[in-house]
């Protein structure tokens, strides 16, 4: 068996290399992949195939998906793009002869209207269309998204954002990349279309307070105009595309469309998921620690 991960060199790849392993495949089963193969040298040092490949260049993808049975499609993250780089990527595998596609989709896709869901919903349609056996994996939104924001919200003692009091189901990356070595290593999963999400819904008001209990310092949720959000995001360094897609996000959490009641996370990992409490307890001991 071989299993080809692409976007090792990226966070949610790289940890679904790591729980492939931890699920027993061997070193030489995996192939890693990544347009700088330096950054995964040290996988290669444990054993594990690394491979180039880019997805705007289909001969890498060629190259890189030889001899696979399996691919974890990791979805790019250059708004725009990523359509066409994962339109590439499955005719690749498809030419290839894999026989099975995981691919890593947005919530509710073909049904979300925000801007994020346009391009996995097109996705999952040539997915389909391709002929290939396949799992989608919509997986929701990072707890990181939020964890990794500590410090920022710790100097302001606020949360910003514009989604109102919807609720979002969130997993930690690791969680999710669990999930995916469970599918790509477990049987009777082709044709599945699993909604994941952490256990636990919270609102950002919720989320505030919890890193108040987390802290002792009080911490509030600042609903703003999305404009007025976007404009903070840009303001902290994103380029202006990706503000306004992730500000349109919560515009997408307010209306319900990153909330999941499937409990299809739990259920493929066996146990039930990181919750907020533990992931801002660890993201306080890892910001503590540097």
């Amino acid at each position: 068996m071989s299993i080809v991960v692409t976007g090792a060199t990226g966070q949610l790849g790289r940890l679904a290399v790591e729980a492939l392993l931890r699920r027993g495949v061997r070193p030489s089963e995996i192939v890693a992949t990544g347009r700088d193969t330096d950054k995964i040298k040290d996988l290669a040092d444990r054993g594990v195939v690394v491979r180039r490949a880019d997805f705007a260049d289909p001969d890498t993808l060629a190259a890189a998906f030889a001899g696979a049975e399996k691919l974890l499609l990791v979805s790019t993250t250059t708004v725009g793009e990523r359509a066409d780089n994962h339109r590439r990527a499955i005719d690749a595998a498809r030419a290839a002869g894999v026989s099975l596609i995981a691919y890593t989709s947005a919530p509710k896709a073909d049904s979300a209207t925000m801007k994020l869901a346009i391009e996995h919903a097109a996705t999952e349609r040539h997915l389909r269309d391709s002929g290939v056996p396949f799992v989608i994996l919509r997986n929701g939104w990072y707890l990181e998204n939020y964890t990794d924001q500590l410090p920022v919200v710790l100097e302001h003692s606020t949360v910003a954002g514009s989604a109102g009091e919807g609720r979002v189901n969130a997993a930690t990356r690791a969680d999710y990349a669990e999930a995916a070595a469970v599918v790509l290593t477990t049987e009777g999963h082709a044709g599945s279309v699993y909604e994941l999400g952490g256990d636990e819904a919270f609102t950002l008001t919720e989320l505030a307070a919890a890193i108040t209990a987390a802290t002792g310092q009080e911490i509030t949720y600042a609903d703003l105009p999305v404009a007025d959000f976007t404009g903070l995001l840009v303001g902290a360094g994103l380029p202006q595309g990706f503000a306004e897609v992730l500000a349109d996000a919560d515009l997408g959490l307010a209306r319900g469309e990153l909330f999941t009641d499937t409990g299809d996370l739990s259920r493929l990992l066996g146990r039930p998921t990181t919750t907020l409490a533990e992931a801002i307890s660890a993201a306080l001991a890892a910001n503590t620690a540097r």
